[in-house]
């Protein structure tokens, strides 16, 4: 038994048990404040760099109570575990001014940048605040985006995370093979310009639910690139609501497919679901599905422009973006104006295979709405309200 024992005291002391403990990288103990006031980027930099050189599942935590003030950071793998955390349970402030923000021209399009990290999992209870007031008023500077996950595989990002008032964009998802969104807050004033809640381009097998939006720009966007895209339970307002695109700007060729957007409740907003694609383009939207939309106060609740145009010289095309195999179904509420349902395509690229089922949109002041459409294809069915009569048939 005694020699027993000194075998296993002879391990403890020379081969120490690696606890959970030693795998958490906190940022106090790398050097940060957390008052709001001090600088904490070089401490959340070493805390990264010994969290993404760590092979065994390892944590960077983010302690509640406390305010970090960090510049521009970038995170970049590839790391040597393929499954990390960053727990974010304390705040995160951007410099409250553009002119205090330490980035040159390269490395000011993200406030937090992920790159090449596969396996990511960001969660937590705290916020992660832009500051972007003063961005908003200076319409000529480049504004950064809060976040910007690229060219990773296996993301996770929710736990209760609250994004508000980005500079630009919230969150995006770019490059993404497979990521997970849910139990997230993004809040931004209705008239902060181009606040987009979550954008999502160039990723497959991407998932949003359970969350809620409000901006200045689109609570969820689709562009170029997005594909097996699932989203559900989500609340928007303010907003621009949920929009595919826009696609095929300046000739792009951009592609779109197998969408499910399903349970939103739209609080207020300028649009519901849109599909938006510019004269010219090129490539495709197609096999997107919407069901069981709530609209409160929308002011266009259903709407596909395949005119879309951001600028004061517009032309029209004999090319376009296809739109095809879309369909509404169950949606209600009221509209802010009498035309409720907007479908606006072109002849020479009409859509195709649109169905819209089971509709009852009314005015705000409960009057009759009415539906407007042009060069579109496909079928109506169910109680229809307003009647879709526009909707030419397959």
């Amino acid at each position: 038994m005694r020699n027993s024992f000194s075998l296993l005291t002879f391990f403890l002391v020379c081969y120490p048990v690696v606890t959970a403990s030693t795998l958490v990288f906190n940022v106090i103990d790398y050097g940060a404040v957390g008052n709001g006031l001090a600088d904490d980027t070089n401490a959340f930099a070493k805390a990264w760099e010994e969290t993404c050189a760590s092979s065994s599942s390892p944590t960077m935590k983010v302690p509640s109570d406390s305010t970090f003030l960090v510049q521009p950071l970038r995170f970049i793998g590839p790391c040597k575990s393929r499954s990390l955390t960053l727990q974010i349970d304390g705040n995160l402030v951007a410099p409250a001014h553009p002119s205090t923000w330490k980035c040159d021209a390269n490395l000011c399009h993200q406030w937090l940048y992920f790159h090449r990290v596969d396996g990511l999992t960001l969660r937590g209870r705290g916020t992660i605040d832009g500051r972007g007031h003063k961005w908003w008023q200076n319409k000529h500077l480049n504004r950064p985006t809060v976040m910007e996950i690229s060219n990773a595989d296996n993301v996770r990002v929710g736990g209760g995370l609250r994004f508000k008032d980005s500079p630009m964009m919230h969150i995006v998802l770019n490059g993404i093979q497979s990521v997970f969104v849910s139990d997230v807050t993004v809040e931004a004033p209705a008239k902060s310009p181009n606040t987009d809640g979550i954008h999502v381009q160039d990723s497959t097998n991407a998932q949003i639910h359970n969350c809620t939006i409000g901006t200045g720009d689109d609570c969820i966007a689709i562009v170029n690139g997005a594909s097996n895209v699932r989203i559900s339970n989500i609340v928007c307002g303010p907003g621009h609501g949920i929009s595919i695109g826009s696609l095929g700007k300046n000739g792009a060729e951009d592609k779109v497919e197998d969408v499910r957007v399903s349970d939103v409740v739209f609080l207020g907003t300028t649009n519901g679901v849109r599909i938006k694609t510019w004269q010219g383009g090129r490539g495709y939207a197609r096999d997107i599905h919407f069901e069981r939309f709530s609209f409160h106060d929308t002011i266009n609740p259903i709407i596909i422009d395949q005119f879309y145009c951001d600028h004061r010289h517009c032309t029209t095309s004999k090319s376009g973006v296809e739109i095809s195999n879309v369909s509404y179904r169950m949606m209600v509420g009221s509209s802010r104006r009498e035309r409720a349902v907007v479908m606006r395509c072109s002849e020479a690229v009409p859509c195709r295979d649109i169905v819209v089922a089971d509709l009852h949109i009314v005015t705000a002041k409960d009057t009759a709405a009415t539906c407007d459409c042009a060069n579109v294809y496909g079928r109506a069915q169910g109680h229809l309200l307003p009647k879709i009569s526009c909707l030419e048939q397959i």
